[in-house]
């Protein structure tokens, strides 16, 4: 008696011909709540209500004169929100930039106080941004190479430049600064002031070396999957490095620029700035465990924080009711990202084969 097998089907040969389109698992879904902070949709949502909010609520908010302190104000958080992404998108964090704002205006502020000429101006940016790119080089070397906590790490040169600060300055602002110093941030271009210059064109640039050079997806592979990053020829160290040592040049530039915004050097300058930073960056879709943001979402993120310090000092609102307010975003930010992180995690292996390509 001979035992007959029917054959089993051949499921290769239904696609051959045709290829299945790949589905991505979020592309299949209505988009919630979840998807739109982590796309960035979340923070513009939230931007577009509080403008259409402080519109309706008072007539001072769409002038010409607002809308200009409010580009000036917001350009600082938004250098600040995109040097953070740098970290963020390598799983990251850094708790110095605030500290780092504050050196390095003092630094430049203390060198066109103590200079004369107009070659005083560009040592005092070279100075500043030089103090900047140290600070960050030391934290990334300390996060790459010897492998300590990046919280850790930057908590402790968040301490240092903030005593270093003090003691170049004694505790006292340094002033009155030259007027050529104070047109760095306080000019304007085709009536628009150079820092919402500087926003736009740092933002933009971010955004093209974050999406079309090799530098930035090795980013956001390190943030994935270090290991992983680094089996496949990806430069961690180096890259970990690099993302560091350009938050911390970024963050000295936003100092310069508040210094020159100011007219002089306030020891104190930049406290509390590390909080705005990350705080942009989460509004805007950037996930605190790595690999996922963009500059944009950075830009729109700071946009809104601006627009609640901005809004707030227009309607009279007590300024520890906004910061409870932002906190509540940030959290919500987080809670949604981690939600939305265990349902893709919850959701069962597909079955028919069209996730085999």
């Amino acid at each position: 008696m001979t035992e007959t097998t029917t054959p089993a089907p051949d499921t290769r040969a239904k696609g051959r011909g045709r290829r299945a389109p790949r589905r991505e698992p979020e592309d299949a879904e209505i988009l919630g709540l979840g998807q739109l902070f982590g796309s960035g949709f979340g923070g513009i949502s939230i931007l577009l209500v509080l403008g259409f909010a402080l519109t309706l609520s008072t007539d001072v908010f769409l002038t010409g004169t607002n809308l200009d302190n409010l580009g000036r104000q917001v350009s600082i958080y938004a250098i600040l929100g995109v040097a953070q992404l740098l970290v963020i998108l390598t799983a990251g964090i850094d708790l110095s930039v605030g500290s780092v704002v504050g050196l390095s205006g003092v630094i430049a502020a203390q060198t066109v106080y103590e200079t004369t000429g107009t070659g005083s101006i560009v040592w005092a940016a070279v100075l500043a941004l030089g103090a900047g790119a140290l600070a960050g080089l030391i934290n990334g070397v300390l996060v790459a190479v010897v492998k300590l906590p990046p919280f850790i790490v930057t908590l402790g040169m968040m301490g240092i430049a903030r005593g270093v600060t003090l003691l170049l300055t004694d505790g006292r602002t340094i002033q009155p600064l030259p007027d050529g110093f104070s047109t760095l941030a306080g000019g304007t271009v085709l009536g628009i002031a150079n820092l919402t210059w500087l926003m736009v064109i740092i933002t933009v640039v971010v955004a093209l070396f974050l999406r079309r050079t090799v530098w930035g997806r090795y980013l956001y592979a390190v943030g994935s999957n270090a290991e992983s990053a680094r089996l496949t020829g990806v430069p961690v160290r180096a890259v970990q490095i690099t993302a560091y040592t350009l938050c911390g040049t970024l963050a000295a530039l936003a100092g310069l620029l508040l210094a020159s915004r100011l007219g002089n050097g306030v020891p104190t300058a930049g406290t509390g700035y590390e909080l705005q930073a990350i705080a942009a960056c989460v509004i805007g879709g950037a996930s605190l465990f790595g690999a996922r943001g963009t500059a944009l979402g950075a830009l729109v993120g700071a946009l809104v924080v601006g627009l609640l310090d901005n809004g707030g000092t227009l309607l009279g609102i007590d300024p520890f009711w906004l910061q409870i307010f932002t906190g509540v975003l940030i959290l919500a930010a987080v809670a949604t990202e981690h939600l939305r992180n265990l349902r893709i995690a919850r959701r069962p292996a597909p079955t028919d084969g069209t996730a085999a390509a």
